[in-house]
């Protein structure tokens, strides 16, 4: 039989050693000897993997005829002098074992069992290699798309699954498509090495800063913390250790060139590079951006802060969906509280809220109608009469007059 197929399967494998190559391929031999012989002592097993060959030497005692008591281990002089001539008692006749004389069903068991070593083999190469690449972004094509997860194959043929959870929510992709994640574990399922690769983790964003960023790679800036919310949000706190390098400057480079290539990546992520600072007031302030902050009071022990802005600041601050406060408040570490401040000079009573505030009570469409015509805050919705509001928006008398209702109970 030409085993040259399954040594080949062997030498195709990557990082596996020729000593360990060979240890695994005498061990399969070995075993089929026992199995045959009850013993292997007396083998020798001669292998050349490159070329396929495989050569088995028995050794035996010669003995008189008659007195055989172990015909594995000993051969009768009469059969020794068919071999040699020459052959006396108590010397060691070595002669090959062909493998016809194993059978068809031994060599057939063999090959399994030969394929099934170099299998494991194989998935263990694959864990280890992997084991090693947790945090490092891989490149992969998009070869099957299930409901709850993708699967994706890199460029040395290896399964990666991709789950649902660690995809951005606008994520699509067709099969064939290249695509670019971070490995964040390897598992062992079912025996067989399941590695998973994630969008969303705040380690694919380190990473890609690192790509898109020298000055990190090289150690100049660190990312001291992020979070995000993926594919809407993100916050980056990066620090510089040369005065002489602007970690926010450096990190969004030339007219944005450097994020524009992340921001892309993530789906239009909207990603806030923030220049770290042990200042815990002033790292709250920079973390509410694009707020403008007036003062900040907080508490280190219970970890919670008060934050005053102007009126038309607080929905910056708050952000869509609550976002913006919840994202500086997980990189600040802070439970943050969002308080109006009366602008200096300001009437009682003459102070605006940002219409976006009233997400809550308003339909963010009936919102969008007014800024159309260039109502933006409350007081300049007030400032008009329902009939006038109706002729300039698609909104019907009943939906204004309720509008109307509720902004004016936000100043009374």
């Amino acid at each position: 039989m030409n085993l040259i197929e399954t040594f080949s399967e062997f030498k195709e494998l990557k990082n596996i050693d020729r000593a360990t190559m060979m240890s695994v391929l005498e061990d399969v031999f070995r075993n089929l000897l026992l199995k045959n012989y009850g013993t292997d002592e007396n083998f020798d097993i001669i292998i050349n993997p490159d070329k396929g060959d495989l050569e088995i030497w028995r050794n035996r005692e010669v003995v008189e005829d008659g007195a055989i008591e172990d015909a594995n281990l000993q051969i009768s002089l009469s059969e020794a002098k068919k071999i040699d001539e020459d052959y006396e008692l108590g010397e060691e006749v070595t002669d090959e074992v062909k493998f016809l004389d194993f059978g068809r069903r031994s060599i057939l068991t063999l090959r399994q069992n030969l394929s099934a070593r170099i299998m494991e083999l194989e998935k263990d190469n694959i864990f280890n290699i992997y084991k090693d690449r947790i945090g490092e972004i891989i490149t992969g094509e998009v070869y099957q798309i299930w409901k709850k997860e993708i699967l994706v194959i890199d460029d040395d043929g290896n399964e990666l699954i991709m789950p649902k959870e660690e995809q951005i929510p606008s994520d699509y992709f067709r099969k064939g498509e290249s695509l670019r994640a971070v490995v964040v574990r390897v598992e062992v399922k079912n025996n067989s090495p399941l590695i998973i690769i994630s969008r969303t983790s705040t380690v694919f964003l380190e990473r890609l800063f690192e790509l898109e960023v020298p000055e990190i790679f090289d150690g100049l800036i660190t990312i001291k913390n992020i979070v995000r919310v993926p594919g809407e949000r993100a916050k980056v706190a990066v620090e510089s250790y040369d005065e002489r390098i602007d970690p926010v400057g450096a990190c969004v480079g030339m007219k944005g060139s450097r994020i524009h290539g992340i921001v892309r990546e993530l789906k239009n992520e909207n990603i806030d590079v923030i220049n770290y600072t042990t200042n815990t007031s002033l790292f709250i302030s920079r973390a509410l951006n694009p707020a403008k902050v007036n003062s900040v009071k907080f508490n280190d022990e219970t970890k919670r802060a008060e934050v005053y802005l102007n009126p038309e600041e607080v929905s910056l601050a708050i952000g869509k969906g609550g976002l913006n406060i919840k994202l500086a408040g997980q990189l600040t570490g802070y439970e943050i509280d969002v308080y109006r401040e009366k602008v200096e000079n300001e009437v009682e009573g003459e102070e605006d809220v940002n219409l976006s505030e009233f997400g809550d009570e308003i339909e963010p469409w009936i919102i969008e109608e007014f800024k159309k015509i260039g109502c933006d805050t409350a007081r300049s919705v007030l400032e008009l009469t329902a009939e006038e509001l109706e002729k300039r928006t698609d909104l019907e008398i009943e939906t204004i007059e309720e509008i109307l209702n509720i902004l004016k109970s936000e100043f009374e």
